[in-house]
């Protein structure tokens, strides 16, 4: 099964797809982790990409797109596959409809509805280690000791777009692009919403319902 997992910043999809990729017993990836993949492997996709980035300027979407299918032809693969948080926008969800033309198309599009206020909550109470990145949260999982990893002893930090006037600018910017993209999927059949507000096993239990 070819499924998407889509969601706001902050509706938990990375936890998730990688449980739901357990259960259906295929792989997952996000566009950040490919973005970072062929960077650390200095791939000519990664240095195309690093090219925008540092110019500060969105990474055009046939790269991701070639990034995507890259990793998608992958051996193995044509059992299914999880992708989280990708497409974006309905021009990245049309390539990709074309490029998935012969491999069976996207199954199920999830998308994980979370309130805007639960959302706000969320990103602002994420903390990463500068040492080791791993991620707390100072209401669900905070840390042992107040702005120390468990893990390596490093710093805690909030990362900048975790910041008040970045989380309402990111809220707003993923709702004005995917609104396109809802309904992209929702007129193929292909939409299935999950309250992505309620808890993290009650949200797995309900991905995996919908996908059964």
């Amino acid at each position: 099964m070819n499924v998407i997992l889509l969601g706001p910043p902050g509706a938990g999809k990375g936890t998730q797809a990688a449980r739901l990729a357990t259960t259906l017993e295929v792989e997952n990836v996000s566009s950040g982790d490919l973005f970072r993949d062929h960077q650390e492997r200095d791939t000519e996709l990664g240095r195309l990409a690093r090219s925008y980035m540092e110019r500060g300027v969105l990474v055009p979407d046939d790269v991701t797109i070639r990034m995507v299918m890259d990793w998608v032809k992958v051996p193995g693969r044509e059992r299914g596959f999880v992708l989280d948080g990708f497409p974006r926008t309905l021009a990245q969800a049309e390539a990709l409809d074309g490029e998935l033309e012969g491999r069976g198309g996207i199954d199920k599009a999830l998308y994980m509805k979370v309130a805007p206020e639960e959302l706000a909550r969320r990103l602002m109470g994420r903390l990463v280690c500068r040492g080791c990145q791993t991620p707390y949260h100072e209401h669900s999982s905070p840390p042992t000791e107040p702005d120390r990893c468990d893990a390596c002893g490093g710093e805690l930090y909030q990362r900048e777009d975790d910041r008040p006037e970045a989380v309402k600018k990111r809220i707003q910017v993923y709702t004005d692009e995917t609104e396109p993209l809802i309904e992209f999927y929702r007129r193929r059949g292909k939409l299935e919403e999950v309250d992505g507000g309620d808890s993290i096993e009650t949200v797995e239990r309900s991905l995996a319902a919908v996908v059964a």
